[in-house]
C-alpha cells in the first residue's frame, strides 16, 4: 500500500522564461550580431582609409 502522507513529486524541471525567450530568438540575435560586425569592420576601413589618406598628404 503507498503511503499518501508524503507530499508529492516535484514538478520536472522547465526552462527559464530568459532561456526559453532566448531559444525562440537566436536566429534574430544572430543576424543583428552579423549586422553589427559588418557595421563595425566598415566604419573601421573606413577610418583606416582617412587616417592613411591624411598622413599621405
Amino acid at each position: 500500500m503507498k503511503n499518501t502522507n508524503q507530499p508529492p513529486d516535484p514538478p520536472p524541471a522547465t526552462t527559464s522564461r530568459a532561456w526559453a525567450w532566448t531559444l525562440r530568438h537566436r536566429s534574430a540575435m544572430a543576424a543583428n550580431a552579423l549586422r553589427g560586425a559588418c557595421y563595425s569592420t566598415g566604419a573601421g576601413l573606413v577610418g583606416l582609409i582617412f587616417w592613411w589618406f591624411q598622413h599621405r598628404l
